[in-house]
């Protein structure tokens, strides 16, 4: 394996964390049954095209694959933005501006039964805590410093590249 640099470590970053974070949402929703919200579900797609665009760029290099992890970073704290304004409206700082329900479809066939047994999931009542925060702003937390260290790595990186 070679050397650890800033840039790979950035890539790696963005990588990892945002399909850890994924992977975490999706095995909650499956296997402990904790729904999604609307705000839950915006709060995805950003690291789904982090891993995208992450992915992308393992597959180019130079000033291209720079510029590919930069914007997953960037991508990685969209998702930590919306995490801390979906926790907001939980903890009741502010409300949102969506109707704050989403409705778990299922597949027995019968589409008006499948709606009427969904679970109705507010984006204003957290759905699991642990220390008092809930998941979403576990989310902020994680996609913030996540981000946050990529796009330092990659500034460090820069400067090095230059100081040469």
């Amino acid at each position: 394996m070679g050397e650890r640099t800033p840039m790979r470590t950035a890539h790696l970053l963005v990588l990892v964390g945002p399909a850890l974070l994924l992977g975490g949402a999706l095995f909650g929703q499956h296997v402990f049954g904790l729904y999604p919200c609307e705000l839950c579900m915006y709060q995805r797609w950003p690291h789904a095209a982090a891993l995208a665009i992450g992915t992308i760029a393992l597959l180019v290099g130079g000033a291209p694959r720079r510029a590919a992890v930069v914007l997953a970073a960037l991508a990685v704290l969209a998702s930590g933005a919306i995490g801390a304004f979906h926790a907001g409206v939980e903890y009741g700082w502010w409300t949102s501006p969506l109707p704050c329900t989403a409705v778990e479809t299922g597949t027995s066939g019968d589409f008006m039964r499948d709606i009427m047994a969904a679970p109705i999931v507010r984006c204003d009542a957290a759905a699991w805590e642990l220390f008092g925060i809930s998941l979403a702003g576990y989310n902020a937390i994680f996609s913030f410093l996540i981000g946050g260290m990529a796009l330092w790595l990659m500034n460090r990186n820069s400067r090095r590249r230059w100081q040469k």
